[in-house]
């Protein structure tokens, strides 16, 4: 066994007629008929679970959790997995029962079933430690079928979940696919080519000052830049004026109070912060240019950056040599305050390595067509914020661990 990572991947085990546990992320919108109404993260899995052809596969999988309207059955993923794939994917209604077991236990190389949504099971979202869940009922009564176990559901990772990390224990463990290619972007993005630029926009001030903060006290970022309601936060924590309607806003939403630790940050990194020189007011829904003194006068909201930031935002982009995205610059969703986003993205794909971070801004670059020309998109939003913000994930820890258990045993043998 060779080991090129500091976890393994499907090329480092032999899983020819093995049976493997593959978690992967099917949560998919649903109608209220429980038809699949985008398919994409399914589609996301396709190379991982073509790459283990020559296995058995079990697949675990969720869909949404209690109390909303889209908890349902995986029967419907399987009728899709089936189609993509050209061939069946048995539904299984069970989780890990005798029924679940006997399924295991009657399967031949190259088939794959999808066991039932486990978060069905109570003890699935409960936060635990690994010897915890590795103690469960369903870590028990599976472990006896199961040869591999692989992670491909990097969405999830950051959250100590029983299918996440319970199995990682006990059985040979490593990344599918998916989760290979999001450690790898993801750590090139935090000490990848110089100069590493990060445009951090949206509603989520906390989430994108963690980055920030992150990425600048560990000198990956050399240059930040801000837009959206964090943008405007950066603005008043530099003592400008962003206009009450704008600061009512931020004050509703609860991120008044970052407006002090984020003076601090302009102090010690103010050098490699840039944020809005003008921005896009939305004037009786009309798009009007305002520099920041108008933008301080006026009672409209700022919903995007303006002409002149754009042109100093993308020039920056498209020099760099890694560029990471994550939230919109403004109002995406209105065709009028998208601009910002939208050149934002296409001047990311000039840089030699461009990263989009997940969530509102994946939906943007999807709607432009441009999803091949981005280096790497994130398929987890919350889990990637997590990762760039410098949190280790529990779903990449126990991965992390398991090799370094097996590389200590495998040194311990050949002594």
């Amino acid at each position: 066994m060779t080991l090129t990572k500091d976890f393994f991947t499907i090329d480092d085990f032999d899983i020819s007629g093995k049976t493997v546990l593959l978690r992967v992320d099917f949560n998919a919108p649903m109608g209220p008929d429980g038809r699949i109404l985008d398919d994409s993260r399914i589609k996301s899995h396709i190379r991982t679970i073509s790459d283990l052809k020559e296995a058995k596969v079990v697949l675990l999988a969720h869909q949404s959790r209690p109390g909303k309207s889209d908890f349902m059955t995986m029967q419907s993923h399987a009728k899709v997995l089936s189609q993509l794939l050209g061939r069946e994917v048995r539904y299984v209604d069970d989780i890990f029962g005798s029924y679940a077991r006997s399924c295991i236990s009657s399967m031949e190389p190259g088939d794959i079933i999808l066991l039932e949504n486990v978060r069905f099971y109570s003890e699935e979202s409960l936060e635990r430690t690994v010897n915890e869940h590795a103690e469960s009922y369903f870590v028990k009564k599976l472990l006896p079928f199961i040869d591999y176990f692989f992670n491909d559901a990097f969405a999830v990772s950051h959250r100590s979940h029983l299918s996440v990390v319970g199995f990682t224990r006990d059985v040979p463990c490593g990344a599918g696919r998916i989760m290979e290619s999001e450690i790898l972007s993801l750590d090139r993005g935090l000490d990848g080519e110089r100069p590493c630029v990060y445009a951090l926009g949206g509603a989520k001030v906390d989430d994108s000052l963690r980055v920030a903060n992150n990425v600048l006290s560990k000198g990956s970022a050399d240059i930040v830049l801000f837009s959206g309601i964090v943008g405007n936060v950066v603005l008043a924590a530099a003592g400008f004026n962003i206009g009450q309607t704008n600061m009512d806003l931020i004050e509703k939403l609860g991120y008044a109070s970052y407006i002090s630790p984020v003076r601090n940050m302009l102090k010690e990194f103010g050098d490699k912060i840039r944020y809005p020189t003008d921005v896009a007011l939305n004037i009786d829904g009309k798009r009007v240019e305002a520099n920041i003194k108008e933008m301080g006068k006026s009672q409209y909201p700022a919903n995007d950056i303006g002409l002149e930031t754009i042109v100093s935002y993308t020039s920056i982009i498209e020099s760099a040599g890694t560029v990471i995205l994550n939230g919109p610059a403004g109002v995406s969703e209105n065709p009028d305050f998208a601009i910002g986003t939208h050149e934002i993205i296409r001047s990311a794909v000039n840089a030699k390595f461009s990263i989009i971070g997940g969530g509102h801004i994946s939906a943007e670059v999807h709607r432009l067509g441009m999803d091949t020309q981005f280096s790497h998109i994130s398929t987890g939003g919350g889990a990637c914020i997590e990762y760039l913000s410098g949190t280790e994930l529990p779903g990449i820890r126990v991965l992390r661990e398991a090799a370094a258990r097996r590389r200590n045993d495998d040194s311990g043998d050949s002594e």
